[in-house]
């Protein structure tokens, strides 16, 4: 069975996001083992600096690669990355699956996004979409197309 890691700098804050992010963690349970880790965010002062911000995306950065493990294909969300409509990226993830890895970590970072060390470590940037949404969503979005992926890549008619 592959094996998807979701690495969350942060942790989901209402009980809204958390009961869709479980819906969405069950139903991928009988596609894939499913592993949330949630390092903590570092905390940084209101209206903090280039420099405070750039300090703080690196120590999460170090949390976040203390839990990747070499083998794994890394993906990252983040802006300026790429962005796929979801059979593009069931395409991308089948292509994972059979021809690299049985193991894909993505990453999401904290609301000032992802250290560069962590992107230039990244196998692929992925970019959820050009619109601006809250940053507890994504997570819940991320696990609902990678359950959406999972829906196509097995002709499902979760995917019309």
């Amino acid at each position: 069975m592959v094996k998807i890691r979701l690495v969350c700098v942060g942790q989901l804050k209402g009980k809204f996001w958390q009961a869709a992010f479980n819906e969405y963690k069950k139903r991928l349970g009988a596609f894939c083992s499913f592993e949330l880790i949630e390092v903590d965010e570092h905390k940084i002062k209101n209206d903090p600096s280039s420099a405070e911000i750039a300090q703080c995306l690196e120590r999460e950065g170090e949390k976040i690669f203390s839990k990747i493990p070499g083998k794994s294909y890394v993906i990252a969300l983040c802006i300026e990355g790429d962005g796929l409509s979801s059979p593009r990226f069931a395409k991308h993830l089948e292509n994972i699956f059979t021809n690299q890895t049985g193991e894909i970590s993505l990453i999401i970072g904290s609301s000032f996004g992802l250290a560069q060390s962590v992107k230039d470590r990244a196998d692929f940037l992925l970019s959820m979409s050009s619109m601006t949404f809250p940053h507890q969503l994504a997570r819940v979005m991320l696990c609902e197309q990678i359950y959406r992926a999972f829906g196509i890549m097995g002709d499902s008619k979760y995917h019309k």
